[in-house]
């Protein structure tokens, strides 16, 4: 996804370079805790990768009742009294996976040989990296004979019916229309559960529940438009909340392309425990990057809850940070969506030049990325025409200044979820902008001196000074203060604090070993 662009801005190098140096400073505390912790969803995410699957009577995942079984051993890992079981009963992973439905207590099963549970362990792992190998593969060769999309940047609509049969119908008019991404947006506080239902839904609140069997559903509908439509089609959801792990596992075992995964996300925006949040972004980007899937962060959400131009360093420096957490969990730049937003009040005057400025800034900092832009949303009024022209401007920018990732404004934005028809308009509106001024970018230069120069250098100098607090007090600290977004959030309260675990002397997770070594992380 290259972008082929030119940078016009004049932004100091050393000045960048800089602020990458500050971000590995301010992340290398949270890895040092990233290391010695784990969390109930990794280890139930582990188990997934294992094959743990299926649920019982009542709904219980089956990762949920192992890890519940074993909680009070889980320093050491779900996965070891998991594979011990394997080897002590002979069944295959589906059979142990009914065994436990139906009631059987793997930890009440002496351990076995340590060769024995290695042997079958590793037998695991290969069997997830073979699975997954494919679906990359597939991936690749779909990309190969009919292209990574129609549009550069790549259009991103989002369906959210409830009912996933329902989602497959809106998503394939969507593709016919000329949409490159389909995300199916998740039922509302999904992210507040820590558990992942099993099977195919149909009754969700604002969206529809994210699972595995909704997640091959999707997909299996979106391959057969593939070659209807003469392009990949790209398939989107949220590795996010209390659940961000377990999200990506599946996500990598059913071909996703893109999954929302941001470092502070959960954290800021829905009260979810700094130390899980961050213990449990590592081991899913680990997924994440294993599985070749994009990541799209979410710095456009500070814009909802802070002022555009007031606070715009503090969407680069987040941009910066997401990059050093991606990298440290093996991510290239070329997976990396960095998340910003058209939201600048419409009233400012030449607001349109400072939106020009902070995309085309992140640009030139982030060239090989694919940026995902988010549309306006929080200065929607209802006035479907004004709305219109907001999102042709939005459109304006992102082709402007070569985003990689663009989700489409719709002019019906706090009026309601986007009707087919919405998304007809905003995909209408979007082709007529962009292949209007397709060459734009390379027949323009900025005045050195003038309102979009001196904004970009103006935040990147404000972004640097904050980068510089951040690395005095810590980022947990920071978190606490709010000075991202404007939320505090206590290091020691937060949804899913009771689900940390520090690891002890013993703990046996392969498939964590398997990513490093794949991924060339350093233990």
């Amino acid at each position: 996804m290259s972008t082929g662009y030119t940078p016009k801005l004049r932004l100091p190098l050393d000045k960048i370079e800089r602020a990458r140096h500050l971000a590995a400073d301010i992340a290398q505390p949270v890895e040092d805790f990233i290391a010695d912790h784990t969390t109930v969803t990794v280890e139930r995410a582990t188990l997934r990768l294992a094959g743990a699957s299926g649920a019982n009577s009542e709904g219980v995942p089956v990762p949920n009742i192992i890890v519940d079984q074993v909680r009070d051993k889980l320093e050491n890992g779900a996965l070891l009294p998991y594979v011990n079981a394997l080897v002590r009963t002979g069944y295959t992973t589906q059979q142990l996976n009914e065994a436990i439905a139906g009631g059987l207590n793997i930890s009440s099963l002496p351990l076995g040989e340590k060769a024995a549970i290695s042997a079958k362990s590793q037998e695991l792992v290969q069997s997830f990296a073979q699975k997954v190998s494919s679906q990359r593969q597939k991936r690749s060769d779909l990309q190969k004979e009919f292209g990574q999309g129609n549009h550069s940047p790549l259009l991103y609509v989002i369906v959210a019916t409830g009912n996933i049969y329902e989602d497959v119908e809106q998503a394939r008019s969507a593709a016919c229309q000329g949409a490159d991404v389909i995300a199916v947006i998740r039922t509302t506080a999904q992210s507040l559960l820590d558990y992942v239902p099993f099977g195919p839904t149909t009754e969700g609140f604002g969206g529809t529940y994210a699972t595995q069997e909704n997640f091959r559903i999707m997909r299996e509908a979106l391959d057969q438009e593939i070659p209807k439509q003469g392009r990949y089609i790209y398939l989107t959801n949220y590795a996010s909340g209390l659940c961000m792990p377990e999200i990506a596992a599946m996500g990598a075992i059913e071909r996703l392309d893109m999954m929302l995964n941001d470092s502070m996300y959960g954290i800021l925006f829905r009260d979810i425990n700094m130390y899980r949040t961050f213990v449990d972004q590592k081991f899913s980007r680990m997924i994440n990057s294993y599985a070749g899937i994009i990541i799209n962060t979410g710095e456009d959400n500070y814009l909802t809850t802070s002022d555009a131009v007031e606070k715009a360093y503090t969407v680069l420096a987040s941009q910066f940070l997401n990059e050093r957490f991606a990298y440290n969990a093996g991510l290239p730049a070329r997976l990396m969506g960095l998340g910003h937003a058209f939201e600048m009040d419409p009233s400012i005057t030449n607001g349109f030049l400072l939106e020009f400025a902070q995309a085309l800034m992140a640009r030139e900092i982030f060239p090989e990325a694919p940026l995902k832009y988010m549309p306006p949303t929080k200065w929607m009024t209802g006035n479907i025409f004004k709305g219109h022209v907001q999102d042709a401007m939005f459109n304006f920018i992102s082709q402007a200044t070569n985003q990689g990732i663009h989700l489409l404004g719709m002019m019906t934005e706090a009026i309601h979820t986007p009707f087919m028809m919405d998304r007809g308009l905003a995909l209408e509106n979007a082709r007529y902008v962009m292949n209007n001024m397709k060459d734009l970018a390379s027949e323009i230069e900025f005045n050195p001196n003038g309102i979009i120069v001196s904004r970009a250098h103006s935040v990147l100098d404000e972004t640097l000074a904050f980068m510089e607090q951040l690395q005095q007090i810590g980022l947990m600290e920071a978190m606490e203060r709010g000075l991202f977004a404007e939320i505090k959030r206590p290091r020691d309260m937060g949804k899913g604090l009771e689900g940390l675990q520090e690891k002890g002397p013993d703990y046996f997770n392969p498939f964590e070993t398997f990513l490093k070594s794949e991924l060339k992380l350093s233990e």
